[in-house]
């Protein structure tokens, strides 16, 4: 794919975000070096283990495929350490390369596992899961006529893929609804529009990036210059919700259109020596991936470094998205507002296998430029404003959610600066008992409009800055 620099004995990519249906979100960075033979291995475990398997060889009630019954026991050797260690078939190690470039075939939903059923993270933009009505915190049963419970997250996967204009059923049960609900889609080719922007009035603009993927960063450039064609702007929204994460170095490049030179971005520690790294926001971190010598961020207008910024984040706003909201809130170079991130900060590093399979592993945690943890917990708002004015209309699903999450790892993780909280307010004559959250949100969200309270109030919160600034001159 030229993305990956593929070796049998060395780890080719680290991963951020959790499943897509039809394809993985991955880190294109070397993590691993070559390795020699691991000492100690148990002896005994492995004894139990042989004689397990044969007992399966000789005695179950239907033959069994060697090449089967070796995937699956590597398959629970790595679900069972944490949501987003996982083996990958020839099928899903192609689609994480593929995924990586913004196209992609499937549903268009991020989802991980919980009891056992498919959680749904978050679904994507302009697909047919999110033209369906599929939510966040939707736990799906059912793909077509096969039951979840007993699939890997990978095989619930695979069952979710297929042929673009194929239908496929999906049975979900969801927080408040007191019936199952059964939703039919037609499958296609993902094509994720990774940046988003307009001119929402003179002087000031908005930037959206859905996923981090390889064209983000020239994306970002040439949004960020057609917003700047008619002069400097006065503020600036950056709109990181419900942004699943993606690539690594697409997150150190968007940190660094707004931040000074290199200064650090994120850095990743783990046991191995490979996990304990630091990018700083300079073009050999961000363009790492490709080998491409062209800086697509070099000819940015100089406002864009110093630009009254707000970034918008929310309970689904992960991993890359993280590591660009922590960057910015830490450099002070932003304002971050809305909700508590998803807290997905574990690097995943892929490993080739034989026969084009390949196992991700979780490596490292990530950690924002001041040296905190986002694991399990997330960003915390500079400002905290709910979904609409009168609070949240979305269950709040988090990594530390999810079964066998992985630890913080921060021992001062708990000491939290506080942040301010604009506070909904009752609606005036609504009735007891109501869910005045439901009534005020939309059923899909027209992003930076009329009806979009949170960037409604980052809005009010930039010209506020704005007036701030021009008093002080």
């Amino acid at each position: 794919m030229g993305q990956f620099e593929m070796s049998k004995t060395k780890t080719i990519s680290l991963t951020v975000g959790a499943f897509i249906a039809g394809a993985m979100i991955s880190l294109h960075i070397p993590a691993l070096a070559e390795k020699s033979a691991p000492s100690g291995l148990p002896i005994e475990e492995l004894r139990t283990f042989a004689e397990v398997y044969s007992a399966i060889k000789q005695g179950y009630v239907e033959p069994v495929d060697d090449k089967k019954m070796i995937a699956n026991a590597i398959s629970g050797m790595l679900s069972n350490l944490d949501p987003h260690s996982t083996y990958l078939d020839a099928d899903a190690f192609k689609d994480l390369q593929v995924g990586t470039q913004g196209e992609f075939g499937g549903l268009g939903i991020e989802v991980g596992m919980e009891d056992g059923l498919v959680k749904v993270i978050s679904p994507i933009e302009d697909t047919p899961a999110y033209r369906a009505g599929v939510k966040t915190g939707d736990l799906i049963y059912k793909i077509d006529d096969t039951p979840v419970k007993g699939l890997t997250l990978s095989e619930a996967v695979k069952k979710m893929r297929g042929k673009p204009k194929t239908p496929i059923k999906l049975a979900i049960l969801r927080k408040g609804e007191t019936k199952p609900i059964e939703v039919t889609l037609v499958r296609e080719v993902i094509k994720v529009q990774s940046v988003k922007s307009k001119l929402v009035e003179p002087g000031y603009g908005w930037v959206r990036i859905t996923q981090f993927q390889e064209n983000s960063i020239a994306e970002l450039g040439k949004h960020l210059g057609k917003l700047y064609q008619d002069g400097n702007l006065n503020g600036l929204v950056l709109d990181l919700r419900n942004d699943p994460g993606g690539l690594l170095n697409s997150a150190i490049g968007v940190s660094a259109a707004f931040l000074p030179p290199d200064v650090k971005v994120v850095s990743t520690n783990g046991r191995s020596e490979d996990a304990k790294q630091e990018f700083l926001a300079r073009p050999s971190d961000y363009l790492r991936s490709n080998g491409s010598k062209d800086d697509p961020l070099r000819s940015l207008p100089v406002d864009v470094k110093k630009v009254p910024m707000v970034v918008l984040v929310n309970a689904g706003s992960a991993s890359a998205s993280e590591i660009v909201a922590g960057a910015l809130q830490d450099h002070k170079r932003a304002i971050v507002v809305g909700t508590q991130t998803f807290g997905k900060g574990s690097v995943q590093s892929v490993l080739p296998l034989p026969g084009n399979a390949a196992i991700k592993l979780t490596t490292s945690r990530y950690f924002t430029p001041s040296g905190r943890s986002i694991q399990a917990k997330g960003i915390t708002p500079d400002i905290i404003v709910e979904e609409t004015a009168n609070g949240s209309a979305s269950p709040r699903v988090r990594e530390a959610d999810l079964e066998r999450h992985l630890a913080n790892g921060d021992k001062d993780s708990s000491k939290e600066t506080p942040k301010t909280e604009v506070k909904p307010q009752a609606k005036p004559g609504a009735k007891p008992g109501k869910d005045e959250a439901d009534e005020e949100m939309p059923a899909r969200l027209e992003y930076a409009g009329k009806g979009d309270y949170q960037f409604q109030q980052a809005m009010n919160l930039l010209k506020g800055l704005q007036i701030m600034q021009n008093k002080s001159r």
